[in-house]
């Protein structure tokens, strides 16, 4: 092995080796396990987000794997609809072009061409995270398969009267000019006005007063409603009022809906373009008026006066008109959540328009029982609440998109305006005998993106045929998904299968958090604090930083924002960790469904810890590398049986957190044991046996075995979460260990069943750390070199105490440089002594000829000065009323912890002081 872990070295080396050998498709095994991967945008890259959720995948699947299950990660993408056309139209608006100008399907063309040069991106990147899904059967939601499968449902669910076409509000995309789901759009806090509208009652005696945030949908409004127990207008109800600016009259209603307590208790009703005044204007029968077109201009439904112009010019002129008309009381600032597109940027409205859906309250019912009766469960358990609430309330699904690149909707018209639903236009023509004189168009419509994902368990596996891999591997065994998805995605996913398939798609929901900065924040592109997970793998200078944002790789304010970050805390630039650091980093946060903050100093402490497991393979290697057979009749030494007996808890400890989702608990369990007990302790211990081997050789051949059986077994505990130094040191140690095979990834997961631990061993190797550490602590505050020999005395021994010291003689002589141990009775007089306690025992070390008193006297006074000067600062900023009512609750917590610190502190050297008195 080389001297210095560079993760650089190893990671294509063997990614490559592993994909190109087959090793992470299915293998065969009695059972099976396998995870649909939520299929990523093709237009992607990776995010933070994307790392979190692929790293706790690829642990599953290598950990089911190792644990014999005939494994299976599902791989593919999305075709992205909005995102994936928004981008060939920029590139094609770059020449000049227009989508129009070239046609639907020489756009299409252009569309399929990019996706063959540049849509592997993020699959690429995926490979980098170390991610053992099988390749050899990625999909794609385009594919010929799955759009096979994806049509199959759209005519069955017709045909069965589940999908219908109807006019109804959607979230409509003025620049793109399609609907858009409730995820792709952002809804978020502006500074805006609310403007308080007089509505005069028709009857001249008086008027009402309305507010709004959208003054230009007066143009459309068809009712002013009150609570129908509000005291201040129950003569008006049923009544009207005259409608501003469009000579007509809308009646006064009463819904429970208002709030009497808000504003004047007066709500205008615009049903055409808000969703709650969608459902009052259908429990009360109102006219829907739309006024506005697709471009969000004023449509011919408003008066003339306004027609034509775009909705915020109309705002304008609408609040100078009523002003005019002294029908404007007043106008205030106001802040507001304001809709916008994800992709597009632009204010979002409520619009009226024919799209095409699915009538999901039918496909709801099994699929909420499904959740209920436990046959699909939620971890972390609360968040079935989260699924009930959306599918209990559940509305009908818009499945239309006014797109060109996607799945086209299989409906043709005839000039009349009938409807036919089928594969193509010769199978709609010979199921409805319609001969060549009538003339059919297919829709131009495509189908939600979340369409066709709701089939991805069974779709990607050959479905509606009864192929091996759906009998094998459907339902699949775990979903891993984000919070933010249940709806959209997981309850989908759920009806889809039962309708289709008669079974749910999995069998558990595992639902992570989001992953967050440091501070706590959303890591997104407008506050400037997104991290490539690429960048922390490879590592990134300061200069390289800069050219991704003068590339237009990443926003101006987000460039700003890392590249301070990383000059606080790395001046050069961020290092590169690997992805074995990253990895662990990941699980080491992963505490179920809580949102995670992500700090890149955390990763540094596992960088340290792929360093410490390299170091602790090459002294292993090093007194191993001509291992002969273990003596049979020889004993383990104390050692041997303690390091054996903690792998056998830590392997089942780990094994259990794995079962329960519990990453953060694993990866957990890991680091204590290799780096405090493994490399900390056992190495050490092993030190005096493997020293004195020519005395002892039989004990220091078991020794070495038990080396290298605790650390092959440590490389495969945590090959799941850290597989490529793993792999790179199993390949050095399998031969000694005896092992066969070409891989680590293939190697059965440590089984301990049925093995117990060493109570016996544990005792007395946690007696001897006690003293060792005792000792150490006693040379700490000494400043008494490791290397300088001590004679200790020990009080408060019992025979056990004393049979325990001459039994480890040998490890207390090694590992704590004694040269001595006296034992003295409870009562016995012993000279001035630095001491400190084990326990009951109390270990002495005479200072007589030991340490410089008087030097010693002086640095502890020197120091004590500066403790108390500290001490004394801190006191006055805690005292100070207005610091400590206006700093952040954190500063104070750490400037009291800071406090507690320094009282220790003077405590500690004023009784070292106390023992140096009578010393000279």
């Amino acid at each position: 092995m080389e001297k210095v872990f560079s993760p650089g070295d190893i990671e294509k080396r063997w990614y490559d080796t592993w994909e190109q050998s087959g090793y992470f498709a299915p293998q065969g095994g009695e059972t099976s396990f396998s995870i649909p991967i939520p299929p990523p945008n093709v237009t992607g890259s990776l995010h933070m987000g994307h790392g979190f959720q692929q790293a706790i995948m690829d642990a599953l699947i290598r950990y089911h794997r190792m644990k014999g299950a005939d494994t299976l990660w599902q791989v593919g993408t999305d075709h992205a609809g909005i995102a994936t056309q928004m981008l060939v139209e920029r590139q094609l608006e770059a020449d000049g072009i227009k989508r129009e100008d070239i046609g639907r399907d020489a756009f299409i063309d252009k569309v399929w061409a990019w996706k063959e040069q540049s849509g592997g991106t993020i699959t690429q990147q995926l490979r980098r995270l170390g991610a053992s899904a099988d390749w050899s059967r990625e999909r794609f939601t385009m594919d010929e398969g799955l759009s096979d499968a994806v049509q199959q449902v759209f005519i069955k669910l017709y045909s069965e009267g589940l999908i219908y076409r109807g006019q109804r509000l959607v979230n409509w995309d003025p620049k793109l000019h399609t609907a858009i789901s409730d995820l792709e759009v952002v809804s978020e806090e502006e500074q805006g006005f609310l403007w308080h509208l007089r509505y005069p009652l028709s009857d001249g005696s008086g008027h009402l007063v309305v507010a709004t945030t959208r003054p230009e949908t007066l143009l459309g409004d068809a009712a002013v409603a009150v609570h129908p127990d509000d005291d201040r207008y129950q003569a008006l109800i049923g009544k009207t009022v005259s409608l501003p600016l469009c000579d007509r009259e809308i009646p006064i209603i009463a819904d429970d809906y208002v709030d009497p307590e808000f504003g004047t208790g007066c709500v205008k009703i615009t049903p055409a373009h808000d969703f709650n005044d969608y459902e009052m204007g259908q429990r009360h029968d109102l006219p829907l008026r739309n006024i506005l077109t697709r471009n969000a201009s004023i449509s011919d439904a408003a008066p003339a006066a306004y027609q034509g112009l775009d909705r915020y010019a109309a705002r304008e002129q609408i609040i100078k008109d009523l002003d005019a008309l002294q029908l404007l009381e007043k106008t205030e600032d106001h802040l507001l959540k304001v809709p916008r597109g994800d992709r597009s940027g632009v204010v979002v409205e409520p619009w009226l328009t024919p799209q095409w859906y699915v009538d999901a309250k039918k496909l709801a019912g099994p699929a909420i029982a499904a959740v209920e009766n436990e046959t699909i469960k939620f971890v972390p358990k609360q968040w079935e609440n989260t699924y009930f609430a959306w599918m209990r309330d559940i509305q009908d699904w818009c499945i239309s998109r006014q797109l060109w690149w996607g799945h086209r909707i299989p409906a043709w018209y005839d000039n009349a305006g009938n409807v036919y639903v089928g594969s193509d236009e010769a199978s709609v023509r010979a199921s409805n005998e319609l001969d060549d004189t009538v003339e059919l168009t297919q829709d131009n419509d495509v189908l939600d993106t979340w369409f066709s994902s709701a089939l991805w368990t069974f779709s990607t596996l050959g479905w509606p045929n009864k192929t091996p891999e759906m009998a094998k591997f459907h339902p699949t065994s775990v979903l891993v998904t984000g919070f933010d998805i249940i709806f959209f995605w997981v309850a989908r996913m759920i009806m889809m299968s039962l309708h289709f398939c008669d079974e749910v798609p999995f069998h558990t929901v595992y639902v992570h958090g989001l992953v967050r900065d440091g501070e706590g924040q959303k890591m997104s592109k407008s506050k400037g604090n997104v991290i490539d997970p690429i960048d922390l793998i490879d590592g990134i200078d300061l200069k390289s930083l800069e050219a991704k944002r003068t590339a237009g790789m990443m926003q101006p304010q987000m460039a700003a924002r890392i590249v301070k970050q990383t000059r606080k805390h790395f001046p050069e630039g961020i290092p590169g960790y690997g992805t074995d650091a990253l990895r662990f980093t990941f699980y080491s946060l992963a505490s179920t469904g809580r949102d995670i903050k992500f700090d890149m100093q955390r990763m540094e402490g596992y960088r340290n810890f792929c360093n410490k497991l390299w170091n602790a393979a090459r002294y292993v290697l090093g007194n191993c590398e001509d291992l002969t057979p273990s003596p049979s009749a020889t004993e383990p030494s104390l050692a041997d049986r303690w390091i054996m007996s903690r792998l056998i808890t830590a392997a089942k400890d780990c094994e259990q957190a794995i079962e329960n989702y519990r990453f953060d608990l694993a990866s957990q369990t890991l680091y204590d044991f290799v780096w405090n007990e493994f490399c900390d302790w056992y190495l050490e211990l092993s030190k005096p046996i493997l020293w004195d081997a020519e005395a002892n050789p039989d004990q220091a051949t078991v020794t070495r075995h038990t080396l290298v059986t605790t650390l092959e077994n440590i490389l495969r505990l945590l090959h799941p979460m850290m597989p490529f130094i793993t792999e790179e040191i199993w390949q050095s140690i399998a031969p000694l260990a005896d092992k066969s095979g070409d891989t680590i990834m293939l190697q059965p997961w440590p089984n301990f069943d049925g093995q117990e631990s060493d109570a016996e061993a544990e005792s007395e190797v946690a007696w001897l750390q006690g003293v060792i550490v005792a000792i150490r602590t006693i040379r700490g505050e000494a400043q008494l070199g490791p290397g300088k020999a001590l004679d200790i005395l020990v009080r408060n021994t019992t025979d056990d105490d004393q049979r325990r010291f001459t039994n480890n003689k040998a490890y207390l002589r090694k590992l704590a440089r004694l040269e001595s141990i006296t034992f003295l009775s409870s009562d016995a007089e012993v000279p001035p002594s630095l001491s400190a306690l084990c326990g009951n025992l109390e270990i002495l070390v005479p200072m007589a000829g030991v340490i410089d008193v008087e030097a010693e006297r002086a640095r502890l006074n020197k120091e004590l000065q500066k403790q108390q000067g500290e001490l004394t600062r801190i006191q006055g900023k805690l005292s100070n009323a207005s610091f400590v009512d206006r700093a952040p609750e954190a500063v104070v917590a750490n400037e009291r912890h800071k406090q507690q610190a320094a009282e220790d502190a003077v405590q500690a050297i004023t009784t070292q002081l106390q023992r140096l008195e009578g010393l000279h």
